[in-house]
């Protein structure tokens, strides 16, 4: 009995190897060859609409156009689109950069005491000052203000030179700030001992209260800045020495008494000079209120 073999044999090219190796020659899907003319379709309009191909220093500018518009509705830039552009009119006209020009507004039109009051407002300037603390201020003071001894004070220990108040802190950023303590370079021996054993004893430090009685006397010339009571002054940035909070000194980590006592002598004896620069030129007041009300807040505020 005899079947006939209706199966339809696959086309080849006629190349063979190894005697039974074939190369089939079967068609592409047709969907598979309209996406790959789309391709070639959208790659022309592409090159068409959009900046694509180099030439000599230039390259072709495409003519599709973008129009960008500052806060105010002012045309900034009119031209060729390009990806620049684009983040341009996206930073000022997107959804959320909308959402960030409402939130300014409403922080601009507040008082500090409407803004410290307001959880919306205070979690938007949050935000926003984070950002503006990492580009200004982390470089010295460290990202959690945690400062560096000694020429950066700590803004996280509501310990305030300079005043705590947001007034004070909004001065401070706009204006900027100087301190200065002189060396005393002919105080020493025992006498540079026992005025820094004082200024220890002022912290309720225990030292040697004879040694600390003599310093006393040599505290006279530091009374005009630190005060009679060693509690510092706001208005010229001096320290108080009576907190144990150590702005300059490392106080806390000497140790020792012997230790202690030498980290003072060096305040005492070389000085310190530290400055702060203004930032009002650099930043709008918007920015300034907001990064005041963030680091009154990371210091736990006054």
């Amino acid at each position: 009995m005899s079947t006939n073999n209706t199966s339809k044999e696959v086309e080849t090219t006629g190349h063979v190897w190894d005697g039974d190796l074939r190369e089939y020659s079967n068609p592409l899907p047709s969907w598979w060859l309209w996406t790959f003319y789309g391709t070639i379709v959208f790659s022309l309009i592409y090159w068409v609409l959009y900046p694509t191909w180099p030439i000599g220093n230039d390259f072709t500018k495409g003519i599709k156009t973008i129009e960008v518009k500052d806060e105010q509705g002012k045309v900034i830039y009119d031209g060729h689109w390009n990806t620049r552009a684009l983040l341009l009119d996206e930073m000022r006209n997107s959804p959320a950069a909308l959402r960030q020009k409402e939130g300014i507004e409403m922080v601009k039109n507040a008082s500090y005491e409407q803004i410290l009051a307001s959880p919306e407002m205070m979690s938007f300037a949050r935000s926003m000052a984070k950002g503006l603390f990492g580009d200004y201020c982390a470089a010295c003071h460290g990202t959690g203000g945690q400062g560096v001894l000694p020429y950066f004070p700590n803004l996280a220990d509501d310990d305030w030179l300079w005043g705590g108040k947001v007034e004070n802190i909004q001065k401070a950023i706009t204006s900027g700030l100087k301190g200065n303590m002189p060396g005393f370079p002919t105080i020493q021996g025992q006498a540079l001992d026992d005025l820094a054993l004082y200024v220890l004893s002022l912290s309720g430090e225990k030292v040697d209260a004879a040694a600390a009685e003599r310093g006393k006397k040599g505290y006279a010339m530091c009374m005009g800045c630190h005060g009679a009571d060693g509690k510092g002054n706001a208005m010229l940035g001096a320290p108080n020495l009576t907190d144990k909070v150590w702005t300059v000194a490392n106080v806390p980590g000497a140790g020792s008494i012997e230790g202690m006592k030498q980290e003072i002598t060096n305040v005492i004896h070389k000085g310190i000079k530290r400055e702060m620069p203004a930032f009002g030129h650099r930043l709008k007041d918007y920015e300034i209120k907001m990064l005041t009300v963030y680091v009154h807040e990371m210091g736990g505020g006054k």
